[in-house]
């Protein structure tokens, strides 16, 4: 598998992690090793990794948190890393979300995830390019 095809690997298993409130999956997403960026819409940045996973504590453990679908994934290798771009669809509105990997004992580990409003989304650009989770 090439370092794109990593990435998209586990940049699915991210959006099913966060659809299926799997904080223990989440977690072990997150990079250890690597220096680490989250950036939810309308939060400050968060740049520790326990400050970055207590945030997916707490949105994960929200009821009233629903499930995220992604679309038109794209990935990009700069080196050691890839970086993914892609369309997250939430219940009335559409996000554009850059998610950065690294490889970390062996396994692709994210080490950013930036996610804000978009207001011109593109549609998916084909059946395959919708995940729905």
């Amino acid at each position: 598998m090439t370092l794109e095809e990593e990435a998209l690997f586990a940049n699915d298993t991210f959006y099913l992690a966060f659809t299926h409130k799997d904080f223990e999956a989440m977690e072990r997403l997150w990079a250890a090793d690597h220096p680490t960026l989250c950036i939810h819409p309308g939060w400050r940045a968060l740049v520790e990794r326990d400050e970055i996973v207590e945030s997916w504590r707490q949105i994960l453990g929200n009821p009233q948190q629903s499930g995220i679908d992604f679309y038109n994934a794209s990935a990009r290798a700069f080196e050691a890393v890839v970086m993914v771009t892609c369309y997250e669809e939430l219940p009335g509105s559409v996000c554009v979300a850059t998610n950065g990997f690294v490889k970390e004992g062996g396994d692709m580990r994210m080490f950013h995830h930036h996610s804000g409003p978009c207001a011109d989304p593109p549609p998916p650009t084909g059946p395959g390019d919708r995940r729905r989770h």
